[in-house]
């Protein structure tokens, strides 16, 4: 059984979709969720579902890697095989990241490597672009960075506002998260020297399935 331990920061939707798919099914179990706000609607999510709900609060404490070094003994409590952020709201030190090299995912609402960081759905529509999506990747220590593994794209309308693109991304990550979750769980997806390797296969800037 593999094990996956998510971290989440608010409401954690993308953490009911890979409950939904995940949670005790194809040889996976969601081990433990944890959150760095007490008030994070993840928590609930999770105790519905019957999953170890932990809180290691980041209020009040400044040095970044205090903190992941609390995060990091709490996470290898549970012995994950995969560290899962989904909606994470904080900046990992680079030690974090090197401790979990190869086995942490996360999701970022843009077709990588365009729009890092925040603001990514009101960045797409004041460029004027007309498509727009969601990247899952494996983290490395840059920000928004590590290899893609699998993209949707999603379009943007001439009358769109933040709201409506946000919606239609949301239902896309939704749909690819757990899916690529799965793929890491049944071996079949890796991170070799700095690039994600599905299949035995090599991906390329745009993860699986791209144009």
């Amino acid at each position: 059984m593999k094990k996956l331990v998510v971290l989440v920061s608010g409401n954690g939707s993308n953490l009911q979709a890979i409950i939904d798919r995940c949670h005790y099914q194809n040889g996976m179990t969601v081990s433990a969720v944890i959150a760095n706000k007490a008030d994070a609607y993840g928590l609930t999510r999770a105790k519905e579902a019957g999953i170890e709900a932990v809180v290691v609060p980041s209020k009040g404490i400044t040095d970044r890697s205090e903190y992941d070094s609390q995060l990091m003994a709490t996470i290898d409590e549970f012995k994950p095989d995969l560290v899962v952020l989904a909606g994470f709201m904080r900046i990992l030190t680079p030690e974090f990241v090197r401790h979990y090299y190869g086995k942490m995912l996360n999701i970022h609402p843009s077709l990588l490597p365009k729009y890092t960081g925040l603001n990514t759905h009101q960045r797409a529509i004041d460029a004027g672009d007309e498509e727009h999506g969601t990247s899952v990747h494996f983290v490395t220590e840059e920000l928004d960075g590590g290899p893609v593994i699998l993209q949707a794209r999603v379009p943007i309308f001439e009358d769109d506002d933040v709201d409506a693109v946000f919606a239609r991304v949301q239902e896309q990550e939704h749909r690819i998260y757990p899916l690529v979750v799965e793929w890491f769980c049944q071996d079949r997806l890796t991170m070799i020297d700095g690039k994600a390797k599905l299949d035995d296969d090599l991906l390329g800037a745009q993860g699986y399935a791209a144009d």
